[in-house]
């Protein structure tokens, strides 16, 4: 996705926060945001990617402050979260145990996200009230013949703790489809994200083929990628892509060859906007 207008404040929001995550040091501060001005003053204009920007954003400030994973407590928080709606979510599958079901569970659990909803959100108020939204958009006949065509997934992990709600997903769809899944998260921390070491300990490599996509952007930047990956992923013709990052990514590549389902929980205005829907919908969209 090419930036909007909007992606400009929203950058430096979140410049704000992983700083203040990162380090104490104000003097170090100062010298950060000059380094980010100087950065996006030549990089943040009409048809700039996104994710290309915000990938960088973030490199910066872990290389200079020398923290590694700035958003470790807010992973630890997520965590926390999906474990505390564990049981309200096996209490919902329990009612309804439609596919859409386990598709809206994931999708709430893509609100779980500190670099899109910013830090201070109560989030498990926020994810509780969606359990009675339901899908703006709602291309599930087009997943479901796509499920029956294939016989393997690639499935992209966006976040911590929200990886809780997509191994409900993933455990319906090996059940009912048979299907062979390749979990796909980032090889090093970035914002909130899922790396091995949060996949392994919900124990989803027991159950899906668990790679990393060999780098730490914000969601999919192709030219990133390692060749591991992209052997992955070209081999794959049906892709689940789970949130903002991940759909901004995907949009920019030409996919007409594959089956791309986005799911994810229209938390920024301007991704709301480039769908056409609300801010906070709920969406599962087959791209192009």
């Amino acid at each position: 996705m090419k930036v909007y207008y909007e992606c400009g404040s929203c950058f430096l929001r979140q410049v704000h926060e992983a700083m203040d995550l990162a380090t104490d040091d104000d003097e170090l501060k100062i010298d950060l945001m000059k380094s980010i001005f100087d950065y996006i003053s030549k990089t943040y204009k009409r048809g700039a990617s996104s994710n290309r920007i915000g990938t960088d954003i973030h490199r910066i400030i872990k290389e200079k402050t020398g923290c590694d994973d700035p958003y470790y407590d807010e992973k630890i928080l997520g965590n926390t979260i999906a474990n505390n709606l564990i049981a309200k979510t096996k209490e919902i599958i329990e009612k309804n145990e439609t596919l859409e079901n386990y598709i809206k569970i994931a999708i709430i659990g893509n609100l779980l996200d500190s670099g899109a909803l910013g830090l201070g959100v109560d989030l498990e108020e926020l994810m509780i009230n969606q359990f009675n939204k339901e899908l703006s958009v709602n291309h599930i006949d087009k997943l479901k013949e796509a499920l029956i065509r294939n016989n393997k997934l690639l499935y992209l992990a966006d976040n911590v703790g929200e990886i809780v709600f997509d191994k409900f997903l993933i455990e319906k769809l090996i059940n009912e489809y048979d299907l062979n899944i390749t979990f796909a998260v980032k090889d090093k921390p970035i914002l909130n994200d899922a790396c091995i070491e949060d996949a392994i300990a919900i124990d989803l490599d027991k159950i899906t083929n668990l790679v990393s996509i060999g780098t730490d952007s914000v969601g999919i930047v192709y030219e990133d990628l390692s060749k591991d990956f992209i052997d992955v992923f070209n081999s794959h013709d049906l892709i689940i892509s789970k949130g903002l990052g991940n759909y901004e990514g995907l949009t920019e590549l030409s996919l007409d060859d594959k089956d791309v389902f986005c799911l994810l929980s229209a938390k920024c205005s301007v991704i709301a906007k480039d769908i056409g829907v609300e801010n906070m919908d709920m969406v599962l969209l087959k791209l192009f």
